[in-house]
């Protein structure tokens, strides 16, 4: 009775994102595991820089099925947020929608990932009076490299305070519940101060996650759109 209560809770979770779960849980391990056999699946399916020796186009949507293998903590923490937030997205749009709105928040922070990268690569290459071709032609700039579904987890953060704006939140080691929609703007704040100040120490992407988050909330004002001129759902 027990393994079949379990196996009907799981059996709960919105079809796409059990899915995404069981996909980036299935990625970690192969990630674990291929290196055995000389199969560097981070290498391949990272985000690199255009221009970069290792740098494919397909990696705007690989990175995020990617995630560090030192620790449990990355994936366990970015598939939390996607079971506790993305489940109640997936109810309220459908499977096909909160998909898209996944896939493209994850995008649109690899391309503001990228956009930090060129940036960066530019100081350097004014710096020094150099081009920005001579400065990506250098094997250093192979290993920029972003992995994790928190770009995607971003958005969906800020989906959710945008529909379910006074649902209660706790923050770790804080007692006091937090409405979701000044969660969402505390967090944005966070990893805006994050970004700007750069600490030395600090290897997260924070502005991939502002990414996410503007392409997300940019997906939803067009479906808003969209929605009214059809007088329903675009899916």
């Amino acid at each position: 009775m027990e393994s079949q209560n379990r196996s009907g809770y799981f059996s709960n979770i919105p079809a796409v994102t059990k899915h995404l779960i069981i996909i980036n849980f299935l990625c970690w391990g192969a990630t674990l595991i291929l290196p055995k056999f000389n199969i560097d699946l981070i290498r391949w399916c990272g985000l690199h820089f255009p221009g970069a020796a290792d740098f494919y186009p397909f990696q705007v949507i690989t990175y995020m099925f990617m995630h560090d293998t030192h620790s449990l903590g990355h994936i366990f923490f970015n598939m939390f947020a996607v079971f506790m937030f993305g489940s109640a997205l997936e109810n309220l749009w459908g499977p096909k929608r909160y998909l898209t709105f996944y896939l493209v928040s994850g995008i649109g922070a690899a391309i503001m990932q990228e956009l930090v990268w060129l940036y960066m690569i530019d100081s350097v290459a004014s710096a020094h009076q150099m081009s920005i071709a001579q400065i990506v032609a250098d094997p250093s700039v192979n290993y920029l490299i972003t992995i994790g579904a928190s770009g995607a987890v971003f958005g969906i953060l800020l989906g959710f305070g945008m529909f379910f704006p006074n649902t209660p939140l706790f923050l770790f080691f804080v007692p006091i519940p937090i409405k979701a929609k000044y969660f969402v703007v505390i967090y944005g704040v966070i990893e805006l101060f994050l970004g700007v100040a750069r600490f030395s120490s600090d290897n997260v992407a924070h502005f991939a996650h502002l990414g996410g988050m503007l392409f997300g909330f940019l997906m939803i004002i067009y479906w808003k759109r969209k929605d009214k001129k059809n007088g329903r759902y675009f899916y």
